[in-house]
């Protein structure tokens, strides 16, 4: 970030001394003092920026510009260095001064707009952007601008959880146009969806979740929660087959969904169904959780020393720490005390190691944790954070 800022700097030094050099041009001899003090401003500026010092650049060359039609993109460079050095309010200053202005053109009042918006929402003050942001997303006559203030209103509406009015500003066109937004949609409506089941009203979430599939047929948390809904309505049947939809979605998070499935499985009294089930989850994704529901329930009608074979075979394809881990568990239950004691010492070893170990990770970012969170807290990005695989996951 520092060698960006500098880059940028670097070019709005380029600007300044550009527009001086323009200007004492068309000056007279007669005012070249105040042209060689401006002069002097700038290579005071560009040489705290060569040293390295762009605090006292940004103030030198904001001091030596005047606000005119030449300098206004310049001056609204500066401001956005200040928002992202971190200092919004300082952007706030600048941005504001430059919309007093009365020589602005509706173009560079519309721009200023959308960048004191931007210094707003980078300071929390919500009320103020949403103010400026919505009537150029409305009536902005440039196109790249209005379709930039409705992305901003859009984040906005998410920060303060407002899904109906995210919807309502990001789609059709958003939608359509950025798969991250129509990812982002689907799962507005199934925040939607969550507050209707919470409130009974199971027919208004279905509505809501098939609207979230009409829009991204890949969402899996709205195939996850229209089986919940089956699930909560007794209809077992059909909440299976929305879990192996959601296995063919996305396989990796069929280790999500191995609970909810054995429990209605065994509802229907159905073992057999369960472990041809698992076996397919395992053909498409040896996921380590899926082999140990199915090493559970070759223990329970083949025994112990069949669940281990089976464990083991599996571990030989596909190495895994947990799968060690509940290997381990086996042992532990042999009758032979000279075998368990070892294998005490290494689980004490390996359960410390799965205690530490985070379980999701957001692939856009890389944020880890033990909870599935569908909008990762780093990024704020949606559907992108799903279970661990490898040696230490799944």
């Amino acid at each position: 970030m520092p060698d960006l800022m500098l880059l940028a700097l670097l070019l709005a030094a380029i600007a300044i001394g550009w527009w001086l050099g323009r200007r004492e041009q068309g000056r007279s001899t007669s005012a070249s003092p105040p042209t060689n003090r401006l002069s002097r401003d700038y290579f005071v500026g560009l040489n705290y920026l060569l040293n390295e010092q762009p605090d006292q650049a940004i103030e030198t060359f904001v001091q030596a510009l005047e606000v005119n039609s030449d300098t206004i993109e310049t001056h609204i460079a500066l401001g956005n260095l200040f928002r992202l050095r971190g200092e919004a309010d300082r952007a706030v200053k600048i941005h504001q001064n430059l919309l007093a202005r009365p020589a602005l053109t509706a173009g560079q009042s519309d721009q200023v707009q959308l960048e004191l918006a931007r210094d707003f929402l980078h300071l929390g003050v919500l009320d103020r952007a949403e103010r400026l942001l919505q009537p150029l997303a409305r009536e902005c006559p440039d196109e790249t601008r209005r379709q930039t203030a409705k992305r901003l209103l859009v984040d906005l509406y998410e920060r303060e959880r407002e899904w109906h009015k995210a919807l309502e500003t990001a789609h059709p066109q958003l939608t359509r146009q950025d798969a991250a937004t129509r990812r982002a949609a689907a799962h507005w409506l199934c925040e939607l969806a969550e507050l209707d089941m919470h409130s009974a009203s199971p027919a208004l979430a279905r509505k809501k979740l098939r609207q979230a599939l009409s829009i991204d047929d890949h969402c899996v948390r709205a195939n996850w929660l229209l089986a919940t809904l089956e699930r909560d309505t007794g209809h077992y049947k059909q909440q299976i087959r929305l879990l192996q939809r959601l296995a063919e979605q996305d396989r990796d998070f069929i280790p999500i969904i191995l609970e909810p499935a054995r429990d209605a499985y065994l509802k229907l009294e159905d073992e057999d169904g369960l472990e041809r089930c698992l076996t397919q989850w395992i053909e498409r994704a040896p996921h380590i959780s899926t082999i140990i529901m199915l090493a559970r329930q070759i223990e329970q009608h083949d025994g112990l020393e069949a669940a281990a074979r089976y464990v083991s075979e599996q571990l030989a394809r596909t190495p895994s720490l947990r799968g060690l881990d509940y290997l381990m568990s086996l042992y532990l239950d042999t009758p032979d005390p000279d075998q368990r004691q070892p294998v005490t010492l290494l689980k004490q070893h390996t359960a410390k190691l799965l205690e530490a170990r985070p379980r999701f990770r957001c692939h856009r970012c890389g944020f880890a944790g033990g909870q599935l969170h569908w909008q990762c807290p780093r990024c704020r990005q949606w559907g992108t954070t799903k279970p661990i695989t490898g040696l230490e996951g799944e």
